[in-house]
């Protein structure tokens, strides 16, 4: 829209009441902060076409005002300057945090949790973690286009209790947001639980003691260096990429894997190659890679011995139509072609090391998995297509129209094998538990410049 309005092509958006403040801050971002809307009671999804009619009908002379009237490119509502140090005193140094912490809280730039506060000599120690310039533009962070520099970035490394050393990995991760793949605008500013799940290969996860094994997703002191560096993202794309909560993160319930998640694979319990092996890289190489996810759910089984048995235990937990990614390919790609953005849906399967023996033992590496759920995780198109509109269905696939006189033939719920990421991680003894994440777009990986 705001494109489109600065070329002079007049636009109007129908926004719900609950999401005004977004799009004024959202067109604040883009360069617009005035584009025209048209304000309704609530969304139009889920609503009965009279339902919809009628809010149209309501708001219809706003669309006219907008179509009709100039719209000037305002500038941006001035925002307070920053200070070069913000100084807060009181009593001891424990109160005189507390007070820091109010007002972090205050100004939204905290997660909610107690911060650690980021005086001049924690940061100039954080940046002892790096060769790189402390005004170095490492990227721009959507939605808000925030600079993200490497002082920027170890403020909230310090911020979440990161130590200098994680400080490589907090860089690479933030990278990996910012790479065009990723659709980071989309993941920040959605109302779905997007979350980053980051992983680390290499010499670097273990010379961190970022935990691949029990406990690896937290909470705890064995994974005190997960729990950080994935706080640490966090809080970047809060105060970089200004993705506010109830500001231009609309999550509408919100998720507690979005305060941090990250973990290592467990190298020493997998009988194949690592992720960052099986994607390119060189054994002795460190990276990091960052998926966005939606939701977590169980890989349990006790059970069974023959791995045909354990894939297809596997593939229920992929066949959720509840899911926004189940079955989203009928949809079409998220494509920009200016970026080489083709992007399908991923969804990462974390198999826990006595479930990958029991794999490998069989003869079956990570392709043969990744075949076998793709060939078992099937749904009725009926139900694939319950919670989406017919009309993306003819536009990105106008072939499949006879499926709508078919409607009970099974369909996969990912486009392609290939949209199963596969990593080994957890603790072995018995345990017979891994993860399934259902998946937001593509993975991406960077190497750890250390």
């Amino acid at each position: 829209m705001v494109e489109f309005e600065k070329r002079r092509i007049p636009t109007v958006s129908w926004t719900a009441q609950h999401f005004i403040h977004d799009a004024r801050r959202s067109g604040e971002n883009f360069g617009l902060p005035s584009f025209p809307i048209a304000v309704m009671p609530t969304p139009f999804t889920n609503q009965t076409q009279e339902r919809i009619h009628q809010m149209v009908d309501a708001s219809i002379d706003q669309v006219i005002a907008g179509l009709t009237q100039p719209v000037e490119a305002a500038p941006a509502a001035p925002r307070p300057k920053p200070t070069e140090v913000l100084t807060f005193q009181d009593g001891d140094l424990l109160a005189a945090a507390q007070r820091m912490n109010d007002h972090f809280l205050e100004q939204a730039w905290s997660d909610g949790f107690p911060l650690v506060p980021p005086t001049a000599q924690a940061v100039e120690r954080m940046l002892q973690g790096t060769k790189r310039k402390r005004d170095e533009v490492v990227v721009v962070l959507e939605p808000g286009f925030g600079i993200a520099t490497v002082e920027k970035i170890a403020i909230n490394a310090v911020m979440a209790g990161c130590r200098p050393d994680h400080l490589p990995v907090v860089i690479a991760a933030v990278q990996c947001l910012a790479d065009p793949k990723m659709y980071l605008r989309n993941k920040a500013m959605s109302t779905g639980p997007h979350a980053p799940l980051i992983l680390v290969n290499g010499p670097i996860a273990s010379r961190l003691n970022i935990n691949s094994g029990c406990c690896a997703l937290g909470p705890g002191s064995v994974s005190y260096a997960n729990s950080v560096i994935g706080r640490a993202l966090r809080l970047v794309m809060m105060n970089v990429g200004h993705t506010y909560p109830a500001v231009s993160d609309m999550d509408t319930i919100g998720s507690p894997t979005k305060y941090s998640m990250c973990f290592a694979e467990n190298v020493e319990g997998s009988p194949w190659e690592p992720y960052h092996v099986e994607h390119g890289y060189d054994k002795d190489a460190s990276t990091v890679t960052v998926w966005f996810v939606y939701g977590i759910c169980e890989l349990k089984d006790f059970t069974n011995s023959v791995p045909e048995n354990l894939v297809e235990v596997f593939s229920t937990a992929a066949t959720n139509v509840a899911q926004v990614g189940t079955g989203l390919w009928l949809m079409g790609r998220r494509a920009d072609p200016r970026y080489g953005l083709d992007e399908k849906e991923h969804n990462t399967v974390i198999i826990c090391p006595e479930h990958a023996t029991l794999f490998h033992e069989a003869g079956w590496d990570k392709e043969r998995i990744r075949q076998e759920l793709y060939r078992r995780a099937r749904m009725p198109f009926r139900l694939l297509m319950l919670s989406k509109e017919k009309k993306g269905l003819l536009i990105a696939h106008p072939e499949l129209q006879w499926l709508w006189d078919c409607p009970e033939t099974p369909l996969p719920i990912v486009e392609t094998p290939d949209c199963f990421d596969i990593v080994v991680a957890g603790t072995t003894g018995g345990a017979g538990r891994g993860a399934y994440f259902y998946g937001a777009g593509e993975p991406v990986t960077k190497p750890v410049e250390e």
